[in-house]
């Protein structure tokens, strides 16, 4: 039991005029004294005791305020109290605005405590030793009342007012002083908010008004609205940014007037006007005369080659590399054409896009050349400088699978940047690796795998598509490159005293981008075939089981799928950040109408089979949801909270009662619910009981039907160092009953009572590249009801579960 130390205080009255000490007022004497009962033998106080004194006599003297120099006050802060005649429709927001100016900032208080002027005490006087470092490194200097610039911060006020339309506001200041700390408060008078009444855009016809003018439908001020300055300031952007692609390239916002008459009542009619400085180049749009494309471009390049004419570009060929065609369909410059910022920043990001550059910069300068029309030329040169077109490396990794399995594993990778001279990928991976089941029911751990494999992916930067009325596969509105892979691969899987399968893929899709936070992939054809050689163990497993014997059958996958991705992680400002994925997943299909209208016959169990063999036919459902809320305004800060919901469902029908084991789910494990083993979850409320069902759990532990639940707070440490708390929930369950496996059935009535619920918390070291997770995490509850077992679970992870 905790040792407890129970103080005793004393008031005591002095015996005469008391000595104050620097700055402190007369007042009676607090002591504090341990009791007798607190004393050790023979009465005398133990050292812990004594520490514990110490530090209550330190925590005393930590409100800071005798090391206030005499005659001044301790400044302890200043709060700003609005007043208005009417109620402020963004009353939070300007509150926030007005007391962002607000300086200087407070010494840190604690309950009144403030410990950092007792640390800055310790270091006064002092050139080195524990004094020292220790107000260095936990001290702050007081910061006092003649410290604070009351007309000066009166004046922001007053001046952040205006700027949201309070034209005659007054701003007034009192200074709340006690014995020795002062406050100063600030009351702003509003008055009424002045609205917008007119909004003028420029008249007349110069080219520069009447393009101004051409934005009017777009604008962001809006009559009747508050003035408000950083809606004008926005307002100037937004309008550049529109004759940014109208081809006036030396037109800049600081161009823009805005004059305002406040002469009315509360009300202000604005006037949009061109500044008559303006010059006369910011003054008439450009159009483009030659474009050069050079794609291996040096920072000492002289250019001694000469340039071929292609599709009207001077392009610098590098054909050993690179075919015209390739780097022009990329490119949306076009010669002759007006300059629009828009398709100069498209062109950077296509270019980078191809991965086969390590830089793209685009130069524009006005043109020696004349025009016959009188129009301003720009000429463009498109500079690339090349990454290395072939490279080959070698991956040493520790592997480990959602499923538990943990191990060495090596790849090898080679890489061509332009494989057909058109910027295609060739990418080539072997991999080995062994790997030992760490992470399942008890009897399965030790389970050993060895896998070989070999894969190719070949991405296009381009849609390769039948040409299709209302298709243009360049995608001409997107900043990005779509992408067409075609990828094969072959892979031996080995379960030591189980099975060995050989893996077969074949594939082909398309990926693409709308939007820097959108993404969808279309694969029409996702073919798997699973050669299956069960040992005599595992063949008897399997004669006992028939669902699991026909989901190891059912192995020839003829998929086709869909994917759309909303990701706004990338938009690292945002506060609160979504994402969400769902995909949808058919096969068999097409196989079915194909061996139905040409008469095919079934099999010994019942099933259609293409070239001898049975394949899958089932539909698959995943969706993802997940929400970031940073919790400071800060983006640099990682507070925040982070929630993860989960749902899938496979439904076997037609040629299959039963989804083919690679695509049913599992649940559990460092990325899933941690307090319980990967793949030790259900189904339903079925868990192994026998030796033997313990031994193949990690087989009989899957299913058709996923919802899984993960709610975490991460908090930064110390640099490089997080912590977490977390809760997690979920489950799977079979669409079709499976006596083997009581239980495990999809119910709708009962499926939140069979939940499994796990909690526990974490330490994360992120290093920006890489992060090493730790996860210490206890059942909480089990499908069937109180788990088996209430010790905790640790997890070693690489990277965040979600």
């Amino acid at each position: 039991m905790m040792d407890m130390i129970k103080w005793r205080a004393r008031l005591t009255s002095p015996p005469g005029p008391l000595s104050r000490g620097e700055g402190e007022p007369n007042a009676s004497i607090v002591e504090l004294s341990p009791s007798p009962a607190e004393r050790g033998p023979g009465g005398e106080v133990t050292p812990r005791r004594l520490a514990t004194l110490v530090a209550l006599l330190l925590l005393s003297s930590c409100s800071g305020l005798k090391y206030v120099p005499e005659g001044q006050r301790l400044y302890t802060g200043s709060k700003v109290i609005i007043k208005s005649p009417e109620k402020n429709k963004n009353q939070s927001a300007l509150q926030a605005e007005l007391e962002s100016v607000l300086r200087p900032k407070p010494n840190g208080a604690i309950l009144g405590q403030r410990p950092k002027l007792y640390f800055w005490h310790l270091g006064q006087g002092k050139t080195k030793g524990l004094g020292k470092f220790m107000a260095d490194k936990f001290g702050e200097a007081p910061v006092l009342l003649k410290n604070v610039k009351i007309s000066a911060t009166s004046g922001l006020i007053t001046n952040r007012l205006y700027n949201n339309g309070f034209f005659k506001a007054v701003v007034t200041n009192e200074v709340v002083t006690q014995e020795r700390t002062a406050q100063v408060n600030y009351t702003a008078n509003t008055g009424k908010v002045y609205t917008i009444k007119e909004i003028n855009f420029p008249v007349g016809d110069t080219l520069i008004n009447a393009a101004v003018r051409a934005t009017q439908a777009g604008t962001l001020l809006q009559v009747g609205e508050p003035y408000n300055l950083n809606t004008f300031t926005a307002e100037r952007v937004r309008i550049d940014n529109v004759l940014k692609n109208e081809g006036y390239f030396y037109f800049s916002p600081q161009y823009l007037l805005f004059q305002v008459d406040s002469t009315l009542n509360h009300q202000a009619n604005v006037y949009v006007r061109v500044k008559p400085t303006t010059p006369a180049k910011a003054s008439r749009p450009y159009w483009l005369n030659q474009v050069s494309l050079n794609t291996s471009y040096i920072l000492t390049d002289t250019v001694t080659r000469q340039p071929v004419l292609y599709k009207k570009y001077r392009y610098f060929p590098d054909e050993k590399v690179f075919k015209a065609k390739a780097i022009t369909n990329a490119t949306f410059l076009y010669p002759d054409s007006l300059f629009r910022r828009r398709r100069r920043d498209q062109t950077i990001s296509r270019l980078m896009s191809l991965n086969t550059f390590k830089f793209v910069e685009i130069r524009l300068k006005p043109s020696a050349a004349g025009d016959s029309a009188g129009r301003a030329r720009l000429d463009v040169d498109v500079l690339m400088t090349q990454l290395k077109k072939k490279s080959l490396r070698a991956d040493l990794q520790l592997v480990q699978k959602s499923n538990g399995f943990t191990g060495p594993g090596l790849t090898v990778s080679f890489r061509n940047r332009s494989a057909l001279r058109g910027g295609e990928q060739l990418l080539l991976n072997a991999v080995a690796s062994t790997e030992t089941q760490t992470g399942s029911g008890s009897g399965a751990l030790g389970l050993t795998s060895y896998e070989l494999g070999l894969n190719g992916q070949l991405l296009f930067p381009r849609l390769v598509v039948p040409k299709l009325p209302l298709l243009n596969p360049r995608l001409p509105n997107s900043d990005f490159q779509p992408r067409t892979t075609l990828g094969a691969g072959v892979r031996a899987v080995t379960r030591a005293s189980y099975f060995t399968q050989y893996f077969f893929n074949l594939n082909y899709g398309y990926t693409f981008k709308t939007k820097i936070t959108n993404e969808q992939e279309v694969r029409p054809i996702d073919i798997t075939y699973v050669s299956f050689t069960p040992t005599p163990v595992f063949d008897a497993l399997l004669r006992e089981r028939p669902f699991l014997r026909s989901a190891f059958q059912q192995q020839f996958i003829l998929a086709s799928a869909y994917r759309y991705t909303y990701n706004q992680q990338v938009l690292e400002q945002r506060r609160q950040q979504i994402y969400f994925s769902g995909q949808v997943e058919g096969s068999g299909n097409l196989a079915q109408g194909l061996v139905s209208s040409s008469g095919g016959t079934k099999n010994a169990n019942g099933r259609y089979t293409i070239a001898g063999q049975e394949y899958s036919q089932y539909l698959k459902l995943d969706l993802e949801l997940r929400e970031y809320y940073r919790l400071s305004q800060n983006p640099a800060k990682g507070n925040r909270i982070v929630a993860r919901l989960q749902a899938g469902v496979g439904l076997p029908y037609g040629n299959s009662n039963v989804l083919p084991y690679p695509k049913q789910y599992g649940i559990g494990g460092p990325n899933s619910i941690r307090a319980f083993a990967a793949r030790g979850i259900g189904p339903g409320t079925y868990r192994p009981v026998s030796n033997q069902e313990n031994i193949n759990s990690f087989y009989d532990q899957v299913g058709d039907i996923r919802l899984e639940g993960n709610l975490e707070y991460r908090q930064d440490l110390v640099p490089y160092l997080k912590g977490a708390v977390f809760v997690d929930a979920g489950n799977i369950w079979l669409a079709n009953d499976d006596p083997s496996r009581p239980g495990g059935k999809f119910s709708a009535g009962t499926f939140l009572s069979q939940l499994a619920v796990g909690a526990g918390v974490g330490l994360r070291v992120d290093v920006q590249f890489f992060v090493i997770r730790f996860d210490y995490a206890f059942p909480l509850q089990a499908p069937y009801g109180t788990p088996e077992s209430s010790a905790g679970r640790f997890n070693l992870a690489i990277g965040y579960p979600f």
